[in-house]
């Protein structure tokens, strides 16, 4: 028998744009489980309980789908913002005493036209063919959500959005899911266990809700809620402001919610390059993480002998610029919960990268990496602690972890902190600080201090200011050691603006953190103009940017200036193309080293770049990014060509992914190239076990690295890893030598109490 949860009472909803406006409305009235409000759009829904748990298959063949009415009446979001989708999206909310169940039926006028080619878990393809998505605001603040994305083959993201705007992908909660097909479209059955959620304190829950369809044949995006078309299907996504209101779940009590993982690791390595050599040395290891549900919001973390061989390898880039690359983390433990950690509008999550030269308070690749030279060199992990999770309106986010002597990477033993606390304010506002504590300092002898303020202001529905002031302590290290940021932005579907002030010391040194640039006072325009013609049918929208960078120093001497302008067309078929002119001015204080056989000497320099891009539909079987540059490179010339976020689809489970970067680069000392190629192979027997290899050649380094990963999930939450890495150098003849490998087997088990 199913019975209707009870109702959990009035909700108020404040309008998007219209501070302190509020709307009373009542949830459903049994047996409705889906209204929206003509006047306002806003959408309230009612969890139906189950007696008995759904059987998870993907075929929607209990009798709840027929006695329970489907929530539909999508909205566009692209191509035509704020009418009915194309397509029948049907969804159903439920739950019982250990989970909450979320199922999908998408219709299809053309099932032969849609577009489904990967089966690979958290990959970011998924959203780039026909998928359908879900959220959760299960502390129905309107600012945080789980998001979920499910495509027909099978295929899962799942991630985690802060303060509507930060992404982390790499939250991989357990979680139970099943697809199928019928004559007019496909359907999705998943299963959320509550221990794999975190949510307010209490029985009766009140939560936040949207549901997302992708029909990407047609180029469609539709919501349960309705979405600004300048929201974009990202912020879209993560808009928790938006989502209709979830009434009538009933969580069960709070139980013990501990997890327990240990892990086994055994490995072969050889490396020729160590003195004395090391060839086919075995080795093993083991260790343990543990998370604890302190309460229903509050999660602690333990972790020791941390390990992280199965972690893929850094895709390399070509540095052309005197400034270090950044390159994103990858690890596990720091990603999950990653978007606590944020500071200001700079923070970044999974590949993403800095906003231009905004440092990062907190980057936690500086935790178990040592750089030396352009290579990062691990660091033994011993233990620690993470703390996590919301009180009230605070968020909360505390790290201490030490790691172990590492003479071969340059490194002693050091203990790491970093806290964070934020409070929401406002609407969707929110004020913070965060403090970092390196013990041991790499830059002299005692530790190494950061500590800031920030606040995140948003107003209306596409205007927001951003700020912080930061500030270091480094023994030894005289200067300005203060940065500050102040940054306004207007981002409106037809019209953008942004304007930042940025200001980083010459001895502003955050050791837990990132500084791309040091001793700039930089200030930052752009302006935006995308009208969507009514006329042409194939085209979506225009868009004509303009941006300006002015940087000088602490004395007032210009070091850069660059004026970019930007012309594009967004095709509705997804393809895009682009033509651009960048106008560049350079101050070099000290010669510059290109190559280490060609350096730029020091002076001023005046130059201009132009490119044309075209970007291929994922629909196609070949899809990805060409852009091709020419013009001025300091005192020489330089032609670029490159072809990035590839993908060759040779069937659902077997795909290439090629990246080519060539430069051609004339200058007085000589001329030469810079190649990097490299592939992604990637063979998936299941959504849960696949096969990939990253294969990278780099012309500048003269080696080749390969990096071949098998991961196969075989129970929830528990993974088996094989994994082999190699380097070879390439300028000997005949087949390349072996500089370095290393065979790796990983496997751990997932406990749940």
């Amino acid at each position: 028998m199913i019975r209707l949860a009870r109702a959990a009472g009035i909700v108020l909803w404040t309008l998007p744009g219209i501070a302190n406006a509020a709307a009373a409305q009542s949830p459903p009235v049994q047996p409705a489980v889906f209204t929206r409000d003509p006047s306002t759009g806003r959408a309230t829904i009612q969890a139906v309980r189950l007696s008995a748990p759904l059987h998870i298959d993907g075929h929607l063949d209990e009798t709840v789908y027929t006695t329970v009415p489907p929530i539909s009446d999508f909205i566009q979001m692209e191509p035509r913002a704020g009418e009915a989708a194309t397509e029948k999206t049907e969804v159903w909310v439920f739950f019982d005493q250990h989970a909450v169940y979320v199922a999908m039926r998408a219709w299809e006028s053309r099932p032969d036209l849609m577009v489904a080619n990967e089966m690979r878990r958290d990959s970011n393809n998924i959203r780039m063919g026909d998928c359908v998505g879900f959220s959760l605001d299960t502390f129905h603040d309107g600012r945080n959500a789980y998001q979920f994305e499910v495509n027909p083959l099978g295929a899962r993201t799942d991630g985690q959005s802060a303060n509507e705007r930060q992404y982390n992908s790499d939250w991989n909660p357990v979680w139970d899911l099943a697809v199928g097909r019928f004559a007019g479209g496909w359907t999705v059955e998943a299963a959320i266990p509550f221990k794999s959620l975190r949510y307010r304190p209490g029985t009766s829950q009140v939560w936040g809700f949207n549901a997302r369809r992708n029909n990407k044949w047609k180029n469609e995006i539709s919501f349960l809620a309705r979405v600004p078309a300048a929201y974009g299907i990202g912020r879209g996504s993560f808009a928790a402001s938006l989502f209709p209101t979830l009434n009538g779940i009933d969580a069960p009590p709070r139980s013990r919610n501990i997890e327990v993982k240990p892990y086994v690791v055994a490995d072969l390595t050889t490396d020729h390059t160590a003195a004395p050599a090391i060839v086919n040395h075995p080795d093993g290891d083991v260790g343990l993480d543990v998370k604890y549900g302190l309460t229903q919001s509050l999660t602690a973390d333990l972790t020791y002998n941390t390990d992280f061989a199965q972690v893929e390898a850094d895709e390399q880039q070509v540095n052309l610029t005197r400034f270090s690359l950044f390159f994103p983390e990858k690890r596990e433990f720091f990603l999950e919960n990653q978007g606590t950690f944020a500071f200001g509008a700079s923070a970044t999550t999974g590949a993403s990268q800095p906003s231009g030269d905004t440092p990062l308070l907190f980057y936690s690749r500086r935790i178990g990496l040592n750089q030396i030279g352009n290579q990062g060199l691990a660091v033994p992990i011993l233990a620690g602690g993470r703390l996590t999770g919301r009180a009230g309106r605070f968020s909360i986010g505390a790290i201490d972890i030490g790691t172990r002597d590492a003479p071969k990477a340059g490194a002693e033993a050091t203990n790491f902190s970093v806290l964070r606390l934020r409070r929401d304010i406002l609407r969707r506002s929110a004020v913070g600080v965060m403090a970092t504590t390196r013990s041991a300092a790499q830059s002299g002898t005692g530790s190494n201090d950061a500590y800031g303020v920030d606040g995140t202001f948003a107003f209306f529905a596409n205007l927001s200011l951003n700020t912080y002031w930061a500030k270091t302590r480094t023994p030894g290290l005289t200067g300005r050691d203060t940065s500050y940021r102040a940054q306004m932005e207007y981002a409106g579907d037809r019209y953008g603006l942004q304007l930042d002030r940025l200001v980083v010391g010459d001895a502003f040194n955050p050791e837990v953190g990132y500084v791309r640039r040091r001793n700039i006072r930089e200030s930052f325009g752009q302006v935006r103009f995308s009208p969507r013609p009514n006329r042409i049918k194939s085209v979506r929208k225009f868009s004509g940017i303009g941006t300006y960078t002015y940087v000088e120093d602490s004395t007032g001497s210009l070091q850069t200036r660059t004026a970019d302008g930007e012309f594009a067309i967004e095709l509705q078929n997804s393809d895009r193309f682009s033509v651009g002119l960048l106008g560049d001015f350079e101050r070099l204080a000290q010669p510059f080293a290109v190559t280490p056989a060609a350096k730029v000497p020091v002076g001023a320099y005046d130059f201009a770049i132009g490119r044309v891009g075209y970007t291929f539909g994922q629909q196609r079987p070949v899809s990805g990014n060409l852009l091709v540059e020419r013009g001025a490179f300091y005192n020489g010339h330089r032609t670029s060509v490159g072809f990035s976020r590839t993908r060759v689809n040779l069937s659902p489970r077997f795909s290439l992914e090629p990246n080519v970067s060539i430069n051609w680069i004339d200058l007085p000392d000589g001329s030469f190239a810079t190649n990097l190629v490299g592939s992604r192979v990637t063979y998936t027997m299941t959504p849960l076990m696949f096969v990939s290899a990253l294969v990278q050649y780099n012309s500048t380094t003269r080696h080749t690295s390969a990096n071949v990963r098998l991961r196969w999930e075989y129970r929830p939450g528990s993974e088996l890893f094989v994994v082999y890495n190699e380097e070879r150098e390439t300028l000997t003849q005949g087949f390349s030598d072996l500089q370095n490998g290393a065979l790796i087997v990983k496997v751990n088990r997932l406990f749940r109490f």
